[in-house]
């Protein structure tokens, strides 16, 4: 269903073409507007400040200012707007720095249009995006790190809560659901995969997300990785 106001994106890469090109694609999706587009970090903050865009997409290769190092520029400079990363970094410690500066998203530029149109309206409505190989490799890293490594700082950060009493709280559905979020897939192929409807799991998702203290699915992921769930 189309938005009544179309969603006002900000579009922030320094490759002219790629930048160009992508916000053609966008612009002919009545569900977007282009607000604005920068191709450095400063352009970027003051584009923000002036548009107050709902949604940022955001490269991480900028001249000067890399974009997960300026997220929280960025959010300071307009604290509603979503900040979704869109680049072709697959470094999971790009992720994690992303993630933990406040992003709400992180997508490979190998996206389908599709799939970016939807992550789009999923992080404004409050949901976290990453690509499913991200999600799969962060996971992976973490537990191949193992307890000893500074990833557990992060994965603390990331999922507070790892109390037994939760844990227990969860039914033995939602524990499926928990480890197949671990690995990355979304709630269209959790549905397949149990022969559920999608609706019905994303009702699971929230309960999970709730009893668990977690706001995102990167949260849910490490979660289940710090449990050996994975």
């Amino acid at each position: 269903m189309q938005a009544m106001h179309p969603i006002q994106l900000l579009v922030i890469d320094d490759h002219t073409l790629f930048r160009r090109g992508l916000i053609s694609l966008l612009s002919q999706d009545g569900r977007f507007a282009i607000a604005g587009q920068a191709g450095d970090m400063g352009e970027a903050l003051r584009c923000c400040r002036k548009e107050r865009p709902q949604v940022i997409l955001l490269d991480n290769h900028l001249p000067g200012v890399r974009g997960v190092d300026g997220i929280g520029a960025l959010k300071d400079s307009y604290p509603g707007a979503r900040i979704l990363m869109l680049t072709v970094s697959e470094s999971e410690a790009d992720l994690t720095a992303a993630m933990l500066a406040g992003a709400d998203g992180y997508l490979l530029k190998t996206v389908e249009t599709e799939q970016l149109c939807d992550s789009i309206e999923k992080v404004l409505g409050g949901e976290c995006v990453i690509s499913p190989d991200m999600m799969t490799k962060f996971v992976a890293a973490f537990r191949a790190k193992g307890p000893d490594h500074a990833s557990v700082a992060t994965a603390l950060a990331l999922a507070p809560s790892l109390q037994d009493a939760a844990f227990e709280s969860l039914s033995g559905r939602e524990r499926q659901i928990l480890c197949i979020i671990a690995r990355g897939d979304s709630n269209k192929l959790i549905a397949r995969e149990l022969a559920i409807a999608e609706a019905t799991v994303k009702v699971h998702v929230q309960h999970i997300f709730r009893k668990l203290a977690l706001s995102s699915r990167v949260q849910a992921a490490l979660y289940a990785a710090a449990r050996g769930m994975v």
